[in-house]
């Protein structure tokens, strides 16, 4: 028999009553429901009973589904919250359109719900917009064509982009229709994600268009202040510290909430939490930032190299601006656009005041909701390092928090019952024991789902490689055994932008790229962190991209790219300033490729390639330059679980 308590909102049960249901731990609680990208599990609707209940009932630390789930027992209002910034400069406050979807018992019960909180510049869909050209020198500026920033690249296309779809599916893995509600009844004006899941347990829901988009005041600035206040804005009308107005002008008071907020979301819609959280907002309990940015520089740049979110090549901060302004008025924003095309600097890659404005990292020690973050480890539109440097602060500050990493792309939610674990314990504060549980739930390669104590695995250490050169092109050696000293060992790079890693990796030989190969594994080894490169490079031009690459070679050779990373040797020094290269001159290179997890298999190879521009994500330039590595002082350092002794014994 399971345990099962009805619990008054805000007041927690003792421990004596919890500790049955606390013991136990469905499978569901460990996320096994999980999809590559997206996961979702069904909600039954709430047992007949002679009375509505009018508090939560938790069973196994869970809220359980014990109100209506008939959209026609429901309540939808349509604000407008009115924020403190002018981002459109004409005169007047930014007002956020907002829907809030609660519970008829809110009206009739005295029920005061908590809120599972979405804001995106996703719902009102995308526009047409042309990328930047890419095909160009490096620290060359572009012109642009003729007309209102034409860029000269590819075409954006909404009905190809796959942000809005997983921003779009909600942790019902509904992709934001929800075909249990009754299709009668109050028509959602924004959205229904989420609903299914969490007003039958006794949540309310709230959606809110970021600041120009949709049906809401002000201008996109693609992570700007001025978005994060808007934001912001709605967790203040929640606790009665900022004013919401209907249609009408009419005031709208949310005298039908606790105050308590859970920020969701995946892609642009998980970065916005992230961002409220770094304005340390009384209110905000807990965040479930997916597929989330923490700092935009990393999105659109590497090391001070322009770098392009997979997928995106050639959009910057002002296409994705003028992506999601779906305003009605379509010329003030113009300005702002404009401005951010300027400041973004795609010419040297550099970070400067713009860039710092939008990294949240700055402000992570405001951060006190609790953090339950979810990325998947391939993907490569918001990539790895967002979730890892973003988790890693937390757990340094005491956040509470958890992750979960997942063997797919772009989005993926954890499961609703992992979620709501989650949500019971910040949201209904019941004392479910969430912050005692394993701190990371990790998707395996063959799909299964482990618990980790921490993230990275603590038994990770450092392994330093050696390289040893190849002959006529062909692979050398990756080794942890100390390579010869002495007289530098040379191999040469010759760029080739036109032909991508994929292709190299695979290559067996090629004058474009540098791959070494350990041995092959007598047992798996697993790499859990960040790999670096420490390489020692001269060039034969004054510019030019470095990239590298971590791949595991299977027994005939072909290759998977895990992880990777680029740099610009102009931003050899610091990413804030560039210096020139003088050609012949060697310099040292060091640079993280992106965080991972994953299990090399034995019979398997670890590999390293080097090559110079990667066809996906860097700029690039006509093929020929010239790049040369010392082989002897060059290493790559990876986090292997066990360390050398793990590597060694499975090589």
């Amino acid at each position: 028999m399971s345990s099962s308590r009805r619990v008054t909102p805000g007041l927690v049960p003792p421990a004596a009553s919890r500790r049955k249901g606390a013991a136990r731990r469905s499978a569901a609680a460990l996320g096994l429901a999980v999809a590559t990208t997206v996961t979702g599990l069904a909600v039954n609707s709430a047992p007949a009973t002679a009375a509505a209940p009018v508090g939560p009932v938790i069973q196994d630390g869970m809220a359980q589904p014990v109100f209506s789930s008939n959209r026609n027992d429901w309540i939808r209002e349509e604000v407008w919250v009115e924020t403190p910034v002018d981002s459109d400069g004409d005169g007047r406050n930014d007002r956020v359109h907002a829907e809030v979807t609660r519970l008829r018992e809110t009206e009739t019960a005295g029920l005061k719900s908590p809120v599972v909180y979405e804001v995106s510049p996703y719902y009102a869909g995308g526009n047409d917009i042309a990328n930047h050209d890419v095909d160009h020198e490096l620290h060359q500026a572009v012109r642009p064509g003729k007309g209102w920033l034409n860029r000269g690249g590819t075409l954006l296309d909404p009905a190809t982009d796959e942000r809005l779809s997983a921003a779009a599916a909600d942790d019902s893995g509904d992709g934001g229709a929800d075909a249990s509600l009754s299709a009668s009844g109050p028509q959602p004006v924004i959205s229904t994600s989420h609903e299914s899941n969490w007003l039958p347990r006794g949540f309310a829901v709230v959606h809110a268009e970021s600041l120009g988009s949709g049906q809401s005041d002000g201008c996109p600035t693609t992570g700007g202040r001025n978005e994060t206040i808007g934001a912001k804005s709605v967790v203040d009308w929640l606790n009665g510290r900022a004013k919401a107005y209907d249609a009408s002008g009419q005031e709208v008071k949310a005298t039908w909430t606790t105050g308590k907020v859970g920020m969701i979301g995946t892609s642009y819609n998980g970065t916005l939490p992230n961002a409220v959280a770094s304005t340390g907002v009384d209110g905000l309990e807990a965040i479930v930032p997916i597929s989330a940015i923490s700092s935009w520089y990393d999105y659109y740049r590497a090391n001070g190299a322009v770098v392009a979110a997979g997928g995106y090549q050639g959009e910057d901060t002002d296409v994705l601006a003028e992506y999601v302004y779906t305003r009605a008025d379509q010329q003030v924003c113009r300005s702002v656009i404009e401005e951010l095309a300027k400041a973004q600097d795609r010419e040297t890659g550099d970070y400067n005041a713009f860039w710092d404005e939008r990294n949240y990292m700055n402000d992570v020690d405001k951060v006190h909701a609790a953090v339950l973050v979810a990325h998947g480890l391939n993907d490569w539109n918001v990539k790895t390092k967002h979730a890892a440097q973003w988790y890693e602060a937390l757990k340094a500050r005491g956040v509470p928090h958890k992750i979960y990493l997942h063997q797919g792309g772009h989005g993926g939610s954890p499961s609703v019952d992992v979620l709501n674990r989650w949500f019971t314990r910040y949201l209904w504060n019941y004392q479910n024991g969430v912050e005692n549980d394993p701190r990371a739930l990790v998707q395996r390669e063959d799909r299964t789902l482990v618990q980790y104590a921490e993230w990275p695995d603590p038994a990770a250490a450092d392994t330093e490689l050696n390289l040893a050169p190849g002959d006529g092109g062909a692979a050398g050696v990756l080794t942890p055994d100390k390579t010869r000293k002495g007289k530098p060992v040379t191999e040469t790079i010759v760029d080739d932008a036109t032909k991508p890693a994929q292709t190299l990796a695979d290559a067996a030989t090629s004058p474009n790229r540098l791959a070494y190969k350990s041995a092959a594994l007598t047992a798996p080894a697993r790499l859990s962190g960040t790999p670096r490169v420490s390489l020692r490079m001269s060039f034969g031009q004054p510019a030019a991209n470095v990239t590298a690459l971590l791949v595991d070679y299977d027994q005939n050779g072909k290759a998977k790219i895990i992880t990777r990373g680029w740099t610009d040797p102009q931003n050899r020094k610091s990413i804030s300033r560039t210096e020139p290269i003088k050609p012949g001159t060697p310099y040292r290179l060091d640079f993280d490729m992106q965080p991972h997890d994953y299990i090399f298999p034995a019979g398997h190879r670890l590999g390293v390639v080097l090559l110079s521009s990667d066809y996906e994500y860097t700029i690039r330039p006509a093929p020929g330059a010239l790049l040369y590595l010392d082989t002897t002082k060059s290493t790559v350092t990876l986090p292997i679980v066990g360390g050398e002794g793990a590597l060694t014994s499975a090589g």
